[in-house]
């Protein structure tokens, strides 16, 4: 029992000495309690996927009250700012100078047409960005489906086909980019401070020798992980608590699923990252080179490989088996399933075992390659 209690007592005065820096060093607070406030407000506000106020020509050819009414539905939309006209030509050399990104046309027989059943709408969309193309083309035909639907449910007739289509989004019904966006960047944040915090106060120590004091008594390597590992771990719940309350009650996403889970697979991804950023100083002991892996290691391939932003499906392969090893396309994938879907076993359980086995493998490498011995 002697040894036991002695460990514990080491240990614990390595957390209290670690503490005690961490409050000296108001570096590390900011870090781990005012770097994720302020990434999720500027990500969270200036990271948007959704398309808004997109300036198109409605060019009735021939004024009729069907076609004025269909226009006025493109002017009451918040995804346009129409302008009407009464000729192509002048719209087509607005959408060259780019002053606009797409034309409405309605042909001069759209009425006869109409009454026919055979009525079309010709939309024109600046194609040079070929993903807000795509959006400014799907809100234009979503825009000519609800008005026919109006009239139709007021038994005016439209442009019905054969088939009728009904369409509707799982888990996002608001078609809300942020829904999908702010669980990812929470993973962003808890990736960048999980990483630095450790990354940093490792290195800077190593440059200080202040581990060198630590190396003459009998205190063990494993002690000093631990000690240096828990005070950062509880400032990165601290922060991670932080984004979750702004996700709720600042970007309003919905949460479907299990705050207990949600906590405790966040609290496990924060111990890979930890676990990376004690692996990164241990490896290089200089702060500098360790804040320049961390960031290329860690930060670049969350951003750009977890599926955070990019859809891995349509990666190239050896990218997407790249992904595998990325603790964070797991954790993303955890959180977007537990905020919009709710607890689907069959998605956490899987995600929950392979950021287990790497908490263990970073943990156990950054155990191994830290030496007691002076260099």
């Amino acid at each position: 029992m002697q040894p036991d209690n002695g460990r514990l007592r080491r240990v614990l005065a390595l957390i209290r000495k670690e503490s005690l820096q961490m409050r000296r060093d108001p570096s590390s607070i900011a870090i781990g309690v005012l770097l994720p406030v302020m990434l999720v407000l500027l990500f969270g506000y200036g990271l948007s996927l959704d398309v808004k106020d997109v300036p198109v020509a409605v060019v009735l050819e021939a004024p009729s009250p069907e076609a004025t009414e269909l226009a006025a539905g493109f002017a009451l939309s918040p995804y346009f700012r129409a302008r009407e006209m009464i000729a192509m030509p002048e719209a087509m050399t607005l959408m060259t100078s780019r002053k606009i990104d797409a034309i409405i046309r309605i042909r001069p027989d759209f009425a006869r047409r109409l009454a026919l059943g055979n009525a079309d709408v010709e939309v024109l969309v600046h194609g040079s960005d070929a993903n807000y193309a795509r959006l400014v083309q799907a809100y234009a035909e979503g825009a000519v489906a609800q008005w026919t639907q109006r009239r139709q449910a007021e038994g005016r007739g439209g442009m019905a086909g054969p088939v009728k289509i009904e369409s509707r989004l799982w888990f996002n019904e608001a078609n809300n980019s942020r829904y999908f966006l702010v669980p990812g960047l929470i993973v962003l944040v808890m990736t960048l401070i999980g990483a630095f915090l450790t990354a940093l106060v490792m290195a800077r120590e190593w440059e200080r020798g202040t581990l060198e004091a630590l190396f003459v008594t009998p205190v063990r390597v494993t002690e000093i992980l631990i000690g240096k590992t828990v005070p950062y771990f509880v400032l990165g719940v601290m922060g991670l608590t932080l984004c979750l309350f702004s996700a709720k009650f600042l970007f309003e996403v919905p949460f479907r699923g299990s705050v207990i889970v949600l906590m405790l697979v966040s609290m496990l991804y924060l111990l890979v990252s930890l676990g990376i950023g004690l692996l990164i100083s241990s490896a290089v002991k200089n702060q500098f080179v360790a804040s320049q892996l961390a960031v290329l290691t860690t930060f670049l391939p969350a951003m750009m490989l977890s599926g955070f932003l990019f859809d891995i499906r349509s990666m190239p392969v050896v990218l997407r088996l790249l992904t595998q090893l990325l603790p964070a396309r797991y954790y993303v994938d955890l959180l977007q399933t537990l905020f919009l879907a709710g607890d689907v076993w069959s998605v956490i359980l899987p995600d929950t075992a392979v950021l287990s086995a790497m908490a263990i493998f970073f943990l156990w490498r950054a155990r191994s390659i830290t030496r007691k011995r002076l260099e």
